[in-house]
């Protein structure tokens, strides 16, 4: 795999780099060595994008940029650096120039959006009874439980961080729309991938953690995706 890129997974909101559990064991499975999960502050897209590209800065060679949820927006705006060979979205937010998360949730209210909680630190949470039936109800009650107990929640605000210049204008991206998806409306989805003009986009029927319930077919997008960049 010697010529494939370094794949960089960048996780979303009320998650962590261990979201990625599954997905990295069905890469390595296809042969990668080469794969690094970011964990991610929340604090907000300036910091998020910071770290990540002391990640992507790390690695030798090109780097392919994964993100979930709201990891797409960190990717959008992390993925600029001249080793990024591209970006893959999984079930997440990409923003255009000026856009932020929160912008375009409004545009089609996803259906766990009252299981919104903020705390009083400015800290937001998806609710923890509500986390399976929201986030993840096509994973089991003991990973759903897991994931509820140990979720990393973003201060609120970061919903509000705009993207600047967004990467997905200038390298080649792939995208994976969840079809049950509950924390980013399915339209959304559909809207924000169409206009990437994405080398490919896959629809799973899947909820929000995709990449949890569909990992051997996100991994195949990575791999296609790592692959293409390859022969560039």
């Amino acid at each position: 795999m010697s010529n494939k890129p370094t794949i960089v997974l960048v996780h979303g909101f009320w998650g962590g780099a261990a979201h990625w559990r599954n997905v990295i064991i069905a890469l390595a499975r296809k042969g990668y060595t080469s794969v690094r999960a970011v964990e991610l502050p929340l604090t907000s897209l300036a910091d998020d994008a910071e770290r990540t590209r002391k990640m992507i800065a790390q690695q030798a060679g090109p780097v392919l940029l994964v993100g979930h949820s709201y990891g797409g927006a960190v990717i959008t705006q992390a993925g600029n650096q001249p080793n990024v060979v591209g970006l893959v979205f999984i079930a997440a937010f990409a923003p255009d120039a000026g856009e932020s998360p929160g912008g375009i949730t409004q545009q089609h209210l996803p259906v766990a959006a009252p299981n919104l909680e903020p705390d009083s630190d400015g800290y937001l949470w998806l609710k923890a009874d509500k986390f399976h039936e929201s986030f993840c109800q096509d994973l089991s009650p003991d990973e759903a439980l897991v994931m509820a107990v140990t979720q990393k929640a973003p201060l609120a605000s970061t919903f509000g961080d705009t993207i600047t210049a967004p990467a997905w204008k200038q390298k080649p991206s792939w995208y994976q729309v969840s079809s049950e998806d509950r924390m980013i409306a399915p339209e959304n989805q559909q809207n924000m991938a169409a206009r990437l003009n994405a080398r490919k986009v896959i629809t799973l029927s899947a909820s929000h953690a995709s990449l949890a319930s569909k990992a051997a077919e996100v991994a195949a997008l990575i791999d296609e995706a790592a692959t293409d960049t390859a022969k560039a």
